[in-house]
């Protein structure tokens, strides 16, 4: 059995806060653990030109081609990327800011990226790896509902019993003899999840069309129909003042009962027709409705 969302969603909130806890200061992001102005050997009021001369000496000195020792190859690359975030003066600002303010963690990050990323990043790129991720993550969290779904449904009386009249069905009417007829109970396991999908409440197999990646760039087109199909019901419901057609008529009524559409396909066309004639989208009548439903459930009762 999964954890209730509370207790997801609290999980979730501590780790957060322990991450919190235990992040490393937003000046490791520029020279890691070291100090910019230390690797370089300058005090933080160097000039640019004390910082140039000192970096020349050093990337002599550590040069890979001068030094075959590894810690003075790794020494030469820490040196260059203290000198390219120093010898600039808005990198070195921010740089400076981040020492004196080592709690501002989250602002002095953002600054950071925004300097080195933020101007290479095309936010229409920055957009659709978003939708593509929520797409992916709305799939998967569809697909894993609808499998848990199929699963449980499986389990039931219901399922096994109807199971076993279509293995019935198949053989005419007589039970196998050989029960492990692995084969034949998987493609009969496969016929009947197809009829099955109907029964399952609260879960289906995703549709790439419900994905936001999809509705997102499909969004000018439904707003497009939206407006249409409001303005074709003005013209002739309000203004023609013409009688509605059933469709709309049916639509009327599931919205007046708050009836999802799967629920109203799956009533029969007797009780629809009995429903939308009683016209409930009227105030007067589906009050009339609602208090007769409620005079039959306390005469059951």
């Amino acid at each position: 059995m999964s954890p209730p969302a509370s207790s997801r969603w609290r999980t979730a909130v501590s780790v957060i806060v322990l991450s919190f806890l235990f992040i490393s200061p937003a000046t490791a992001i520029y020279c890691d653990e070291d100090d910019c102005y230390d690797l370089l050997g300058v005090t933080q009021s160097a000039t640019v030109s004390e910082i140039k001369k000192a970096y020349y000496k050093l990337s002599l000195k550590h040069h890979p081609d001068k030094n075959p020792d590894p810690e003075s190859k790794k020494l030469f690359v820490k040196v260059a990327n203290a000198y390219e975030i120093l010898k600039d003066e808005a990198t070195r600002e921010q740089y400076d800011y981040a020492i004196a303010h080592p709690e501002e963690v989250f602002y002095n990050t953002a600054r950071y990226y925004q300097a080195y990323y933020g101007h290479k990043t095309d936010p229409r790129i920055v957009l659709v790896g978003l939708l593509l991720l929520l797409s992916g993550f709305q799939y998967l969290n569809q697909m894993s509902r609808y499998q848990q779904a199929v699963e449980m449904v499986k389990k039931t009386p219901a399922y096994k019993n109807k199971l076993r009249a279509l293995e019935l069905e198949r053989n005419g009417g007589l039970s196998s003899k050989k029960k492990n007829n692995r084969q034949m109970d998987k493609k009969v396991e496969e016929d009947l999840s197809n009829e099955l999908q109907l029964d399952i409440k609260g879960a289906h197999q995703p549709c790439i069309w419900e994905l936001f990646g999809v509705q997102f760039v499909l969004l000018p087109y439904t707003l497009g129909k939206l407006l249409l199909w409001n303005g074709c019901w003005l013209w002739r419901y309000k203004l023609k003042k013409a009688p509605y057609a059933w469709e709309d008529a049916s639509y009327l009524t599931r919205r007046s009962l708050r009836v999802p559409l799967e629920q109203w396909e799956s009533i029969d066309e007797s009780t629809k027709e009995d429903l939308v004639q009683r016209r409930l989208w009227e105030k007067s009548n589906f009050e009339s409705y609602v208090a007769e439903m409620r005079k039959d459930s306390k005469r059951r009762r």
